[in-house]
């Protein structure tokens, strides 16, 4: 049959479940304790999954740990281990009950196993994450310059310069982080052949969607979470809609092809709503015009992306 565990990780320490014993312990989140776990697992019999949730990167000690002692180890969606919580019945959240659930969902639903990327992977992973970071602050920056008071707005202006020259120091990082593997190399320049895609893009797909080239086309969809869901009951025929998967991925995709369209003037990806702002403004609004600063686009015409709830 097997065990299953459950680890819920916070910054300080480690709360452990294993089933179908019940067996719980918590140690404190350090190499030492780890190290320790990783022994009283594999004194375990027959240790068939451990289940993780991500936790802002404090899981990958532990994470990377497991794996090196090739234990079965997998980070799973924390969304999905939330809606198995609900369809359980396990409506109350601590840290115990949390891991209680993680072992659960891992005896129950039985995650596949995936390669963990490597440090090279995780590297460039990092620098992805930077660059959404410090858009983010341009844009609320942005959102600021239009409200605050005419005391305090000369500082906003100084500050946004700051961020876009952070923003193509990680640019440039994100570049040589490609360009120290040649099978990225020969990757990022074979996607570059494809019309609308460039370099930011590019590195999202390389990073983010390891898995393109060995799904079809159906398949990259469904993970990606752009591939139309049907919202059907009895004789009524809903609308579809994308929901779920690679969230980061889909936010790249569809932010370039509102660049695009913003650039060459065409606004039929854009919503009603942001078509009426960029007809009243007389330009492109918040993220869609950051969209636009994607650097080196194609000449590739637009087309229509319908975007449905995330």
């Amino acid at each position: 049959m097997g065990v299953f565990v459950g680890i819920d990780v916070a910054k300080r320490q480690l709360d452990v479940v294993q089933r179908p014993s019940g067996e719980r312990w918590t140690i404190t989140n350090d190499r030492v304790r780890i190290a320790g776990l990783i022994e009283r697992l594999r004194a375990a019999e027959g240790v068939a999954l451990i289940v993780l949730e991500p936790t802002g990167g404090y899981e990958i000690p532990v994470v990377a740990a497991l794996s090196t002692a090739q234990l079965p180890v997998v980070v799973v969606n924390a969304r999905q281990v939330r809606d198995f919580a609900r369809a359980v019945g396990k409506l109350a959240k601590t840290d115990a009950l949390d891991a209680a659930v993680l072992a659960q969902f891992a005896e129950a639903v039985r995650p596949e196993l995936r390669p963990l990327p490597d440090e090279l992977t995780q590297e460039l992973q990092g620098w992805l994450a930077r660059r959404r970071q410090v858009l983010e602050m341009v844009l609320a920056e942005g959102q600021r310059l239009r409200t605050t008071t005419r005391a305090v707005r000369p500082q906003i202006p100084q500050h946004i310069e700051w961020l876009r020259h952070q923003l193509h120091d990680v640019d440039g990082a994100l570049r040589t982080v490609v360009r120290r593997s040649p099978v990225w190399r020969e990757q990022e320049d074979l996607l570059r052949t494809v019309p609308g895609v460039g370099p930011v893009l590019a590195t999202t797909l390389l990073a983010d969607l390891p898995e393109l080239g060995r799904l079809n086309r159906k398949q990259i969809a469904a993970l990606v979470g752009v591939a139309p869901l049907n919202w059907d009951s009895g004789q009524q025929r809903g609308t579809r809609h994308i929901w779920g998967g690679q969230a980061p991925v889909r936010t790249a995709l569809h932010g370039h092809r509102v660049g695009r369209a913003v650039q060459s003037g065409d606004s039929r990806v854009l919503s009603p709503t942001l078509r009426g702002r960029q007809t009243e403004e007389g330009g492109p609004h918040g993220l869609y015009a950051q969209a636009a600063h994607d650097p080196e686009p194609d000449d590739a015409p637009p087309g229509r992306m319908e975007v449905g709830p995330s």
